[in-house]
């Protein structure tokens, strides 16, 4: 891991192989090593900067100036600069998907391409907003994360059958959330505001996008359902789309090899 000073704050990062350049984004509730089978795979040919995102990972809670994902976009960007990397390809998944689309709307000469997986880049839905304010409240007030929550949250960031499928897996998610505690739980659920609170990027951003975009998304995603993905396909003029079989939110680790060669014929034609 690497290390990357913003404001005071240490951002880590991981920095492999060698060759053009794409940046990889993970979900709320997980870090930079979610992506280790597509890494494994793909800095065979490219370079990979993995950042673990503020209050995740390794990575120190988030400046205090920072007040949105459009701010992380521009650490993001200022890592970039500091690598003297002048364009790059995203590949977002979850919130890693909304601050990529930021760094489009920001950048937009820089990026060469932009993966969204298991994302949605307009407004929080109303029903969900709550929800997860309330779990977020829960979290800073208890400067922890409960069993019950535990077991409410677990199963939304895999598919229907994944603990008899991939038990080691959810297992893994479970007591990460478990040892959640203190100040690091209270900023995991600061980020978790900005990532639900998020600005719309449907409306007047998305039009603007003249980049090869590629959306994916786990059939049985419950967070981020199908239907968000069909509409920014819809609305991303000259975008893929593809539904990843047998996946729930955490596609890439639920169907690791599919979303390898997904991004890989994907990254290809990009670089062609």
């Amino acid at each position: 891991m690497h290390t990357f000073n913003v404001d005071g704050q240490q951002m880590r990062y991981q920095d492999v192989g060698q060759g053009d350049v794409i940046v990889l984004g993970h979900s709320y509730l997980w870090d930079s090593t979610m992506w280790a089978p597509q890494v494994a795979a793909l800095s065979q040919q490219y370079r990979c900067i993995v950042p673990d995102m503020w209050a995740h990972g390794e990575s120190d809670a988030a400046p205090a100036a920072m007040h949105n994902l459009t701010d992380y976009a521009q650490h993001v960007l200022a890592l970039m600069d500091h690598l003297d990397i002048e364009t790059f390809s995203v590949v977002g998944l979850s919130v890693g998907g909304m601050w990529g689309a930021e760094l489009v709307d920001l950048a937009p000469q820089r990026v060469k391409a932009l993966v969204m997986m298991d994302t949605f880049i307009g407004l929080e839905p109303e029903v969900t907003h709550a929800k997860y304010f309330q779990i977020l409240d829960t979290i800073s007030q208890l400067q922890a994360v409960p069993e019950p929550l535990v077991e409410v949250v677990t199963p939304m960031f895999f598919a229907r059958e994944a603990a008899q499928k991939t038990p080691a897996l959810v297992q893994s998610f479970r007591s990460r959330l478990a040892v959640l505690r203190g100040t690091q739980a209270v900023e995991v659920a600061r980020i978790g505001r900005m990532v639900f609170d998020r600005r719309d990027l449907m409306e007047d951003v998305v039009e603007k996008f003249a980049l090869p975009v590629l959306v994916a998304v786990g059939a049985e995603d419950a967070p981020r359902p199908v239907l968000e993905s069909y509409l920014m396909h819809d609305s991303i003029t000259g975008s893929e789309l593809v539904v990843v079989p047998e996946a729930g939110h955490i596609s890439n680790l639920e169907q690791p090899q599919f979303v390898t060669d997904m991004l890989t014929r994907f990254l290809a034609k990009v670089q062609a």
